[in-house]
């Protein structure tokens, strides 16, 4: 692998850090201003939708169709100064412009009847007066304020594409610290201004959006592409992507709409499911969205160039080192949060409104999520070999299996576990997905994984059950975590965490895995 895509990861995955870290004191600062009570629940399904929205207009679907076609564009566009690439630039931005600004005008004004949709539990004690009444209220006031990021936050996405196909990673990985900053604010300066601390919270989202779509601009100008936007549905590039687009709106999100069933499932159950799965949520995407989707955005823009410059062999190799990368990372992460997940619940969150209780009720759907997490790493790095050949088609039929079953699994869980069942329903799915994609790229001749890598993430999976055992040897128990004071349970979680980092990379060297394993030779051009 290039020292140019490696470098290129390492700046993605650092910034990620940062935005996961500050996303982390984002959720703690939440955790102690409403806890797990209606008003979080009701914030916490006002955020989820435009954040749904947003995975379709910008971040999953767009981006991987997106991606490959401006690829190709600066691939044959050298000799005529980049012109046409600009123009692709100009037609796409005025075209994604004026669309996302009618759906966002659409959700503002029709607010109620999104909640309706997805919090239909909600609704229902609306129409018969019921206790839910309350919560259905004020979720169409906060989405009213929440839903116009998702204008800002599409647009940004776009600079933040054309900016990563430059090889400028380091702008767009950055940009999400600003939301977690303006909510963190938001919480801490606003909320004591209002009532229902909800509101500051919505406010947060709704300046963080504004922010990060501000922050492109400067690089936009720096690396020559800010461009001023037309429209162009009949453009033949933005064309190609209107039909690589469509199937890929599903097939990208089928994560995102599985969640968002889970959230519908949720409004029918006890006060405080959605807050619980909204935690164990947060600290799955940490390791997701530090090493999962941080190694998929590196790879799309080089999958694509290899695709272009009929590179099979390369194309191959790229994924491998991924596949490499992620279980390297991936394996340990699961182990360890599994072993210590309710010490790091209680450290994060149990303050204030955040009480004992719920510890335990977020552990429960932490382990439930967790056993799909590196299902969830492998679907981002499985499915840009679709998409880098501009194959949409192929997972979307497998994002409906995944989908279909996520549902089946919910309706066979739910009524025995409760929110717990939607957790695990979650993962199973996901496992689904990643091992039907597998099979796709294996039946396609694309991919199949060989035997050095294997071998490789064999030893890797084995090290972290190594590194689980040393930690959960040394962990106190749950009555003797209450039992420390805060700076107590801080001193002993962050010296487990490094004993355990320490025993995985002993396990690891011990069982003959070295740098060289994670390295090749892969062009860049």
């Amino acid at each position: 692998m290039s020292k140019k895509l490696l470098k290129s990861g390492l700046i993605v995955s650092f910034m990620t850090l940062i935005s996961r870290v500050l996303g982390l004191v984002r959720d703690v600062v939440i955790a102690d201003k409403i806890g797990t009570n209606a008003g979080a629940d009701v914030f916490f399904f006002a955020n989820k939708i435009p954040n749904f929205l947003r995975r379709l207009f910008a971040e999953g679907a767009f981006a991987q169709a997106f991606v490959p076609v401006l690829s190709e564009y600066q691939h044959l566009d050298k000799k005529n100064n980049s012109q046409e690439t600009r123009e692709l630039i100009a037609k796409v931005s005025g075209t994604l412009g004026l669309i996302v600004t009618v759906v966002t005008l659409i959700g503002v004004i029709a607010s109620p009847i999104l909640v309706a949709l997805f919090g239909f539990g909600w609704f229902l004690d609306w129409l018969n007066d019921g206790p839910a009444t309350e919560k259905f209220d004020l979720a169409s006031q906060l989405l009213k304020i929440t839903f116009p990021y998702l204008w800002f936050i599409t647009l940004t996405a776009l600079a933040g594409a054309v900016l990563n196909t430059l090889g400028k990673f380091a702008a767009a990985a950055f940009t999400p610290v600003l939301l977690n900053v303006c909510i963190i604010g938001a919480a801490v300066y606003l909320s004591p201004l209002f009532a229902e601390p909800a509101y500051a919270l919505a406010w947060g989202v709704f300046l963080g959006g504004v922010s990060q779509f501000l922050f492109q601009i400067p690089f936009l100008i720096k690396a020559g592409v800010l461009v001023k936007p037309s429209w162009g549905w009949h453009h033949s590039g933005v064309k190609k992507i209107r039909k690589l687009l469509i199937p890929a709106l599903f097939g990208v999100s089928v994560t995102q709409i599985n969640l968002l069933l889970d959230t519908l499932s949720a409004s029918f159950l006890i006060t405080g499911s959605i807050s619980w799965l909204y935690y164990a949520d947060r600290l799955l995407e940490f390791p997701l969205g530090l090493f999962g989707i941080g190694i998929a955005t590196v790879i799309l823009p080089s999958l694509a160039r290899l695709h272009a410059n009929q590179n099979p062999t390369d194309f191959s190799t790229t994924i491998n080192w991924a596949m490499k990368i992620i279980s390297l990372l991936g394996w340990p992460a699961m182990a360890g949060l599994m072993v210590l997940a309710q010490p790091i619940i209680m450290v994060l969150f149990m303050r204030g409104e955040f009480s004992q209780a719920d510890v335990m009720q977020v552990s429960f759907a932490l382990y439930a999520y967790l056993s799909g997490l590196l299902s969830f790493m492998f679907i981002k790095v499985l499915a840009p070999g679709y998409y880098a050949r501009q194959d949409t088609k192929t997972p979307v039929v497998i994002g409906i299996k995944a989908m279909v079953a996520n549902m089946i699994f919910n309706l066979m869980l739910a009524p025995f576990f409760g929110y717990v069942g939607l957790a695990i329903a979650t993962a199973l799915s996901a496992t689904l997905n990643a091992t039907l994609l597998y099979r796709g790229l294996k039946q396609q001749g694309i991919y199949q994984l060989d035997r050095a890598t294997t071998i490789v993430i064999a030893k890797l999976m084995i090290s972290a059950v190594v590194m689980a055992g040393v930690v959960f040897y040394l962990s106190p128990e749950f009555k003797q975590w209450l039992a420390l004071d805060k700076l107590q349970q801080i001193y002993t979680l962050v010296l487990l965490i490094v004993v355990g980092a320490i025993s995985y990379v002993i396990a690891v060297l011990g069982l003959g895995v070295r740098p060289h394993n994670f390295t090749g030779q892969v062009s860049q051009t």
